[in-house]
């Protein structure tokens, strides 16, 4: 696999430039931006929500981790993390571990932190554990136009 064929599809559909950069296995994210010789402010990862309601996206750089505390005062609501096992049924075209950040491409409202807009590159898993996708900055950040924003990560 390189790109998922949901993420791949949806990115065609915006018409929005990128480029796939392959690199060695990593399992987790800050392995990733050290194997693609990344900054890990620069590579946006997700992190599966629960809310009473059903899943959320939250996407914040591979070097921070999420405040669960911030983002349930944005939200205004109760939140936990999700298991990585929930994971494998909205991600059925992804490996487990290796989840793109683009929500929408998967039916899944989205949450980005502000720490991720009007950088000028971003990189972001293509759905397996050796392939990034990267676009310009500007590219994501209309990508992810429709998305809340907002400040719900610190530094690990």
């Amino acid at each position: 696999m390189t790109i998922a064929t949901r993420l791949k599809h949806h990115l065609d559909a915006q018409g929005l430039p990128f480029e796939t950069v392959p690199h060695p296995y990593a399992a987790t994210a800050a392995e990733c931006a050290e194997a693609a010789h990344v900054p890990g402010d620069h590579l946006a990862k997700s992190v599966l929500i629960h809310m009473e309601e059903g899943p959320l996206l939250a996407v914040l750089p591979s070097n921070h981790q999420i405040d669960l505390t911030a983002l349930q005062s944005m939200m205004n609501r109760r939140l936990g993390l999700a298991p990585e096992s929930e994971m494998d049924g909205l991600f059925d075209d992804c490996a487990l571990g290796a989840v793109p950040p683009v929500g929408e491409a998967y039916d899944l409202p989205t949450v980005v932190d502000n720490s991720l807009t009007g950088l000028d590159k971003i990189w972001f898993e293509a759905g397996d554990h050796k392939t990034l996708v990267e676009m310009r900055g500007k590219d994501f950040d209309t990508l992810m136009k429709d998305a809340p924003h907002g400040a719900f990560c610190c530094m690990h």
